[in-house]
């Protein structure tokens, strides 16, 4: 269910800050948007996720993977920003990390899109920001998708006939697995396939 509320009470916002429930509000344009916490499942496929890109990608590329950090624009970042799940940076893009945040679009940002959320509204944002790929993975199917920079936004990555979509920039590809897990391996690289969560 969505909601609108004209003028946020401010004890609302207090409650929230004191029970630790906004750290996975955003700011889009001024307008305050607070999404529930993620769930066990979504929780366990995101800390999965990291370990295995740290592990398979971060190290042995120099690059590095991180949780729930805003993602802004250039500018006043406290009045428009998201929080991706998982944001990912090539030594090329370390200059955009403020601690606080990243002032301009990382290489990658990973969104687990459960019902009702608004994984795939933050498109146009992301591509304003210039982020090369968005991966979007189904909480409950754990259906990958790829949106690949192009051309005044984005386009997806479709399949290869073994189901794998491909990442460019972090050379892994990824498919749904049995048991509703998520398959991911780094191309070319068998030894490196993994379930999860």
């Amino acid at each position: 269910m969505k909601a609108v509320i004209a003028s946020v009470p401010q004890q609302l916002l207090e409650s929230r800050r004191r029970t630790g429930a906004d750290q996975w509000d955003e700011m889009w344009e001024g307008v305050l948007h607070m999404a529930p916490s993620p769930n066990r499942e979504h929780q366990a496929l995101e800390y999965q996720l990291h370990r295995w890109l740290d592990d398979h990608w971060a190290t042995p590329s120099g690059g590095r993977v991180y949780e729930q950090i805003n993602v802004a624009g250039s500018g006043k970042w406290t009045e428009n920003y998201r929080i991706p799940d998982l944001v990912l940076l090539t030594p090329e893009r370390f200059h955009i990390d403020r601690n606080e945040y990243f002032d301009g679009g990382p290489d990658a940002v990973i969104e687990i899109h459960g019902p009702g959320d608004e994984s795939y509204e933050k498109l146009e944002f992301y591509s304003k920001l210039g982020v090369r790929e968005v991966w979007i993975i189904d909480r409950d199917s754990k259906q990958p998708e790829i949106f690949e920079a192009a051309s005044g936004g984005y386009r997806p990555c479709e399949p290869n006939e073994g189901s794998w979509t491909q990442s460019r920039v972090t050379s892994c590809e990824m498919r749904p697995g049995a048991e509703d897990k998520l398959e991911i391996r780094v191309i070319g690289h068998p030894e490196t396939v993994a379930a999860l969560p």
